[in-house]
């Protein structure tokens, strides 16, 4: 199998294509390299011949083109993801999220790929007060990143219906694990607490999520990708629901630290207070998650712990123009 991987370089993407590689799969990695975009976190596969980068934009429509050519299959991983930021810069999540969706789209169809996983998110449902979503219930974003992705994922499944293209659509709980760029809760808290600086907790802190281990979430990626029905959409959920002041004493204690270092900030707009995904549909498949926040925590704690060499360089520069203009004022 040859697959396309747009997004390949940053956090989820660099973890499927280890496990597309280890499957035997050949991959090609197409990149636009923006902030969270890293070659560094697919540098020991690079020199692998069954692997190429494309050094390209998801919404440039003659690199996408040409990018397609003789894959089996794509997988689109290509996302402006940080709520965050979509909050600050709306246009940036419309021009990759939607718009490089329907560029990706237009090719596969153009070049008769086999299968179109789109890689989505459990935020297009936004919140729920008890139980869980199922993959047929209504979408609802809440932020400009959640309804860049419905409108995403509401496009792969009108290619499907107009024009049979072979696609599914996963949508993933909150991934945690190595790699991941340090603007999303646990590595921002992770990378913190080992400098001593504080954790910016948003509002009371008891916002609900379910938390997954990347390598969780990857196979159930791979899992729709083999078996999931043309069409169909897929929860891929961990099972490990906790408020997110939970997670943060966790980090605390795991790095040594004390509750002194949270502080309450003011929430941000449209903050949706808990998510739960139904994953009955995967499951049945053969997926099921195998690490528990218990298990996978500690594990993602000691890899920032030794790999200060990939975070420290990152949290300066733009990054820390970002973080004052985020938290500064709050």
């Amino acid at each position: 199998m040859k697959l396309l991987v747009t997004g390949g370089c940053g956090f989820i993407g660099s973890a499927f294509v280890r496990l597309a590689l280890a499957r035997g799969a050949e991959v090609v990695n197409l990149d636009k390299l923006t902030y969270a975009g890293d070659p560094a976190n697919v540098a020991d596969v690079a020199d692998d011949p069954r692997y190429r980068f494309v050094h390209a934009d998801v919404a440039d429509a003659k690199a996408v083109a040409e990018a397609v050519e003789g894959v089996d299959a794509i997988v689109n991983l290509a996302a402006e993801s940080h709520v965050d930021r979509s909050i600050l810069a709306p246009g940036d999540f419309i021009r990759t999220d939607v718009v490089g969706t329907a560029v990706l789209l237009d090719a596969a169809r153009r070049a008769g790929t086999g299968r179109f996983v789109q890689v989505s998110t459990d935020e297009v449902y936004g919140s729920i007060a008890s139980g869980a979503f199922r993959e047929g219930d209504p979408i609802s974003p809440s932020s400009p990143y959640s309804a860049s992705k419905a409108g995403g994922d509401l496009q792969v499944l009108a290619w499907h219906r107009t024009f049979g293209l072979d696609a599914v659509v996963t949508r993933g709980s909150n991934t945690f694990g190595p790699r991941q760029y340090p603007e999303k809760l646990i590595p921002l808290f992770v990378t913190n607490a080992l400098d001593a600086e504080p954790l910016p907790v948003y509002g009371d802190g008891l916002q609900v999520r379910d938390w997954i281990h990347v390598d969780d979430h990857c196979e159930g990626i791979w899992t729709a990708m083999e078996r999931g029905a043309p069409g169909e959409v897929y929860n891929v959920g961990g099972g490990n629901e906790e408020p997110n002041l939970a997670i943060t004493r966790r980090i605390l204690a795991l790095t040594g630290r004390d509750e002194s270092l949270i502080r309450h900030v003011a929430d941000r707009p449209g903050h949706d207070r808990r998510y739960a995904l139904d994953t009955t549909r995967l499951r049945a498949l053969g997926w099921a998650p195998r690490r528990s926040v218990d298990d996978a925590l500690p594990d993602t704690v000691e890899w920032y712990r030794a790999h200060r060499d990939w975070w420290e360089p990152i949290k300066s520069g733009e990054y820390r123009r970002y973080y004052e203009q985020q938290y500064g004022a709050r």
